[in-house]
């Protein structure tokens, strides 16, 4: 296992856990769609996996890197 997907595995927890937090809060605080939870909760959870799976992907080597962002001389 290469040292990039466990870096990945370990961010994409956070990553999800906060992509999940992000669409999650507008579902509670909108009647409309509080009223209609049982099928958006799960479209939400579904949503953020699918979302944090690239962005941990992304995310990895830049942890990696010592010096990732553009040196200014």
């Amino acid at each position: 296992m290469t040292t990039r997907i466990q870096i990945a595995a370990l961010v994409f927890m956070m990553v999800n856990a906060v992509a999940f937090g992000i669409g999650i809060v507008p579902v509670l605080l909108i009647p409309a769609l509080a009223n209609h939870a049982f099928e958006t909760v799960p479209a939400i959870v579904l949503a953020s996996v699918v979302v944090s799976a690239p962005l941990s992907w992304f995310i990895a080597p830049r942890l990696r890197a010592r010096y990732w962002q553009a040196k200014s001389s």
